[in-house]
């Protein structure tokens, strides 16, 4: 999969998706699960709805 998620992108996902899974384990409600979307997204580097829509949020690249 080719990399379409930037570092500040990258990163809001990671801890909102951690923080979306801690809540879950703590109880606060099992649709909080979908805190692993995010996660593994952000882990990835790679989102597949950019993908479908053709965005992008890395920095572009200079030849």
């Amino acid at each position: 999969m080719t990399k379409n998620v930037g570092s500040i992108d990258r990163i809001l996902r990671i801890v909102i998706g951690a923080l979306l899974i801690i809540g879950a384990l703590m109880g606060y409600g099992w649709w909080m699960w979908i805190g692993v979307v995010p996660l593994v997204t952000g882990l990835m580097g790679s989102c597949p709805l950019y993908s479908l829509f053709g965005m992008s949020t890395c920095p572009m690249k200079h030849d």
